[in-house]
């Protein structure tokens, strides 16, 4: 048999050089969030977080998410971890305790365990509109979540995970999880759940709007109906009550869900009824972003931004490039949301965002 050498393998001959920040640059959590199971379990809200795990854990066994095996030679298991969070109301108090079981999907390989991952979400505006339209025809708004969304994907490849970390079944200690249906953390997961719902809606009768994918549509002899879907919120408008009441019976027979009543925050807006219509409201979130970088002011100001004032380039070094990006970031979550207004003074701070100086920050 002919002797075959063997190839060293081609490296790079870059030369490597260390990056750093800065002995100025800090990392801050903003959330005292547990970092994993064993740690839940030590807190004083150890019980709470209890329940939290349990309700999802229970929520995954009755979906027959997996199925235990023996693993087959030649395949690694995944590994898993516990996201622990605590969900607010839009007034900053507590609302819940959530545990969410997430494979390590970051491991998965491309053709093998997984292909296409796109998933199409609605976008702000669209919300933003809809209920516009809402207040327009004096439409009712009411929410729904669906519980552990994810959940519901089909799978068609074969992906092996580890037994979770306080359920290991006695007596099976050595064998795996054989996923059957998509876990929170799977690059698939996404896909699956969306396909997933565009099936039940148009079995029903309900049709895509074509401006975005997400917001469907059905009309009936007693009226209509739209239903707009952000990933596991979901906003149900139309001027019959009982047609509401129908798409949500539908929907209560296909998926696990929880009924908000009338809709009152999503995606952390806050929407209140008054006299004149809906008003969209984001204060706490503001409020807790010009506190986490000690930037609050209360003062009032006519316009957002100084119209007169001429921004140039930063030619020095740049002042807190980092945090300067972030309140960008911030801000133009807040002008996407409820804040139009705020529109032109982001748009003219965010072309500096590479090397910020002074000027940029006195705005």
């Amino acid at each position: 048999m002919e002797e075959r050498n063997e190839v060293e393998p081609r490296r790079s001959k870059r030369t490597k050089t260390s990056k750093m920040f800065g002995p100025d640059f800090l990392t801050f959590m903003l959330e005292d969030e547990p970092q994993s199971f064993k740690e839940a379990m030590s807190m004083p809200e150890a019980p709470l977080w209890k329940e939290a795990v349990n309700s999802e854990i229970e929520s995954i066994l009755q979906n027959h998410t997996w199925e235990l095996v023996d693993l087959p030679p030649g395949c690694k298991p995944l590994g898993y971890k516990w996201i622990f969070k605590r969900k607010m109301k839009a007034d900053g108090s507590i609302d819940k305790y959530k545990a969410r079981f997430v494979v390590k999907g970051y491991k998965q390989k491309e053709g093998v365990d997984y292909f296409d991952t796109y998933s199409p979400v609605t976008r702000i505006t669209s919300i933003r509109m809809l209920i516009a339209i809402a207040v327009l025809y004096n439409l009712e708004i009411h929410q729904m979540d669906i519980k552990t969304a994810f959940l519901n994907g089909e799978l068609d490849e074969e992906i092996y995970m580890e037994q979770p970390e306080g359920f290991i079944v006695p007596g099976k200690e050595k064998k795996v999880c054989r996923l059957v249906k998509s876990l929170y953390g799977l690059k698939q997961a996404p896909k699956q759940w969306h396909e997933k719902f565009d099936n039940a809606m148009m079995s029903n009768g309900f049709r895509i709007n074509e401006c975005d994918k997400c917001v469907y549509v059905k009309n009936t002899t007693s009226g209509y109906v739209i239903v707009c879907l952000y990933v596991d919120d979901m906003l149900i408008m139309s001027s019959n009550n009982g047609i509401i009441k129908a798409t949500k019976r539908m929907l209560n027979s296909k998926f696990d869900m929880k009924d908000l009543g009338v809709a009152d925050v999503i995606l952390g807006i806050k929407i209140t009824r008054t006299s004149d219509g809906l008003v969209l409201s984001q204060s706490h979130y503001i409020k807790k972003v010009l506190e986490k970088f000690g930037r609050y002011d209360d003062s009032l100001v006519k316009i957002p931004v100084d119209v007169n004032l001429h921004l140039t380039k930063n030619k020095r070094d740049d002042i807190s490039q980092l945090e300067y990006s972030q309140i960008i970031g911030s801000l133009m979550y807040i002008m996407n949301c409820t804040r139009p207004d705020i529109a032109y003074s982001v748009s003219k701070l965010s072309r500096y965002m590479s090397n910020p100086g002074e000027n940029h920050w006195k705005q």
